[in-house]
């Protein structure tokens, strides 16, 4: 019985952390998509993908998640560049682009 309910709690905390993380991901990409459209940049793929997880602490001292997402571009349509976004919690940290090739 008591397995069942810790087994059923774990469930719904995975559940729940897997959710907040799509919300972020999905602020994350909004913020990609129109950064590259503001520097005249296409986003390729329009796909970001996580390649780091951990915490930070905020302005105020609290304690966040920091997530960072890579992200591809081309600003000639030939060549790929890489990008990074850095969240905080559900707030963009830093936006940061490879020097790249102006048209």
């Amino acid at each position: 019985m008591i397995d069942d309910i810790i087994f059923i709690g774990l469930l719904l905390g995975a559940f729940w952390y897997w959710l907040g993380a799509q919300k972020v991901k999905e602020i994350a990409f909004i913020a990609t998509k129109d950064y590259c459209l503001a520097m005249e940049v296409q986003m390729l793929d329009a796909y970001i993908a996580l390649t780091h997880l951990g915490f930070e602490r905020d302005a105020t001292g609290k304690m966040q998640l920091r997530r960072s997402f890579m992200f591809e571009f081309s600003s000639t349509g030939y060549e790929r560049y890489n990008g990074k976004i850095i969240m905080l919690g559900r707030k963009v940290k830093s936006i940061v682009m490879e020097p790249y090739r102006v048209r």
